[in-house]
């Protein structure tokens, strides 16, 4: 079963510590710049924490004109350094904003779910971060739609 992060935004308070433990645990710096989760204003009060979709074809990896992309186990970005020039489209092609180059090196950096225990879930204060799968979000959104249904009966 694929995992994947997801941002509650009505709990997400914009504080950006998700950033931070990302980039500690992956770069041993806390620098928003180099981590693998971003957090987003959508417009003043409404923020949401965006990571890798790891879609199951990944416009990042298609677009790359090198093919220095590929997918790896549980569908992680892995990046051949070797291959890469650091031109920037995997960026301009993911949808989601969730690929961004490493603002030293210019390669491309996304979620890795830091080895199936995300930091940024683990040290959200206001738990608006989850580590959950497309089953679940799946039921959940059943769930809501079941709710609304009954709630339209008299």
């Amino acid at each position: 079963m694929k995992l994947y992060i997801i941002s509650n935004p009505e709990k997400c308070s914009g504080c950006r510590i998700c950033e931070l433990v990302c980039a500690l645990k992956n770069e041993g710096v806390s620098s928003p710049k180099k981590a693998r989760i971003r957090v987003v204003r959508v417009f003043p009060g409404f923020d949401v924490a965006v990571a890798c979709r790891f879609c199951e074809e990944p416009p990042c990896v298609h677009m790359c004109p090198r093919s220095a992309l590929s997918v790896g186990e549980n569908g992680i970005i892995k990046v051949d350094k070797e291959k890469c020039d650091g031109c920037g489209i995997c960026v301009e092609a993911c949808e989601f904003g969730a690929i961004t180059l490493h603002p030293d090196n210019k390669l491309p950096i996304s979620c890795d779910l830091c080895g199936g225990e995300p930091e940024c879930v683990k040290y959200c204060p206001e738990c608006a971060l989850e580590i959950t799968s497309a089953e679940t979000i799946a039921k959940r959104a059943r769930m809501i739609s079941f709710k609304r249904y009954l709630e339209s009966f008299p």
